[in-house]
């Protein structure tokens, strides 16, 4: 079992910036990829950034430039450093441990981002 848990969320103004913290604990050794997803109101959940065990991005075109996932594998911590930040990332942005070989995710509470005009 991995739990994880975020931090970091809150109200700033357009072309701000927030860092997001996830917290990983249980059986970490087992996580093959850590991620950050937001879901906003009445949208789907959609991909904002991934990060491997060996240390590979992706990111959501519509945050490309802007945002930058890492890690600190002495913290079990995964960060999400948003800068420029627009009205249209407001969501809530939640972490995702995966376990691929296991085919299993597990997701924190989320936290949320609210991007003011």
């Amino acid at each position: 079992q991995v739990q994880v848990v975020e931090s970091g969320g809150g109200l700033v103004q357009a072309g701000g910036s927030l860092r997001l913290s996830c917290a990983a604990s249980g059986s970490i050794f087992s996580i093959d990829a850590m991620g950050w997803y937001r879901q906003a109101p009445g949208k789907q959940r959609e991909l904002v950034a991934t990060i491997t065990s060996g240390d590979s991005t992706n990111y959501a075109n519509s945050v490309k430039g802007r945002f930058a996932i890492s890690r600190d594998n002495a913290k079990n911590t995964v960060y999400l450093q948003m800068n420029s930040l627009k009205p249209e990332d407001t969501a809530v942005y939640y972490c995702n441990a995966a376990q691929y070989a296991l085919h299993r995710d597990y997701w924190g509470k989320g936290t949320l981002v609210t991007v003011s005009s």
